[in-house]
């Protein structure tokens, strides 16, 4: 009962070669090109992913049509840009597997200094602590989940840009899922530069799409 990893990607030809060549082994890989204009799509074929491309710029809106493609039980998700560790998914998904918990979620420990530059940590870790008072067990909005695939969809999660992990742990939340936070190394990515962490405008951007779920 291997679950899918789920990738999302935006340009990451750079990256994907090492990102797929440490996944767990005989997972099924779905990759999905959000409007790439480098050969993103062309590489994870070669390295035996499947494909499916959705033009609509945003994270939500790929890791949504990730979920909708994907085929099995259970489902990971994993950013496509080297930085988080695949080697702590096997984990999460036997936590999830078993019924132990309803979803395993990340949280980023930076392998070096600055590697998480201060304006992106500062602002993850105020969010963060509005969702423990909201119940919520987390400490970081980390871009690395593995949960059942069909629940993940009864959430109805509506957001199609940066918002779309923090409705997906309000409403987990206020479903009653029982969550799991599991640390995993957080080194530099791969190549080129996060459209989020990367510079204060793209942090301020992804902030300005959770402002309004924790209204």
């Amino acid at each position: 009962m291997l679950p899918e990893i789920v990738l999302p990607c935006l340009d990451e030809a750079e990256a994907l070669p090492a990102v797929l060549n440490r996944l767990p082994e005989g997972w099924p890989v779905l990759v999905v090109d959000n409007g790439s204009t480098d050969d993103t799509a062309a590489v994870a074929r070669a390295h035996g992913a499947r494909v499916v491309v959705e033009p609509k710029r945003g994270y939500g809106a790929a890791v949504h049509t990730g979920l909708v493609n994907a085929t099995a039980e259970y489902v990971a998700f994993l950013d496509g840009d080297g930085s988080l560790d695949p080697g702590v998914l096997p984990g999460m998904a036997r936590k999830v597997v078993s019924g132990d918990v309803d979803i395993a979620v990340g949280r980023r420990l930076p392998d070096s200094a600055g590697v998480w530059p201060w304006h992106a940590r500062a602002a993850n870790a105020v969010i963060a602590a509005m969702l423990r008072g909201r119940g919520v067990p987390v400490h970081d909005i980390a871009p690395i989940r593995v949960c059942r695939r069909q629940a993940l969809l009864d959430l109805a999660i509506e957001d199609r840009a940066f918002g779309y992990p923090l409705e997906l742990l309000i409403k987990a939340g206020a479903a009653g899922w029982r969550f799991d936070e599991i640390p995993v190394a957080y080194a530099r990515r791969a190549g080129g530069r996060s459209k989020v962490s990367g510079s204060v405008k793209g942090t301020v951007r992804a902030a300005r799409d959770m402002a309004g779920l924790l209204r």
